[in-house]
């Protein structure tokens, strides 16, 4: 029996243009357990504070953005990785032209 997978060979050529003043993202993967989203955002761009009801993690690909987890306020550069428990108030201000991977877990009752 041959295994299914998924593979992207270069994460940051999945989105290649970011278009000035816009935020651009794609759904990578998705099934019942986990979502991957890639983002990206042209400089100056937000994603405002907000919530999730699930645990997510947060891996910068490339740019520069301000990363607000909580109260605190984090320098998110390429190779930034955070992981956020449900509830966590978070916001991104990119700074430069940023890409993202955002990774959500569903969690089972």
């Amino acid at each position: 029996m041959k295994a299914s997978y998924l593979l992207i060979n270069n994460l940051n050529q999945a989105i290649e243009t970011i278009l000035v003043e816009s935020i651009v993202s794609r759904t990578l993967y998705k099934d019942e357990t986990l979502k991957v989203i890639l983002f990206a955002f042209a400089a100056g761009q937000e994603l405002s504070e907000h919530t999730a009801s699930v645990p997510a993690m947060i891996h910068i690909l490339e740019g520069e953005a301000d990363l607000k987890l909580g109260e605190d306020v984090i320098n998110g550069v390429a190779g930034t990785w955070a992981h956020m428990p449900p509830h966590l108030p978070h916001s991104l201000f990119a700074r430069t032209p940023v890409k993202m991977l955002l990774t959500m877990l569903n969690e089972k009752d």
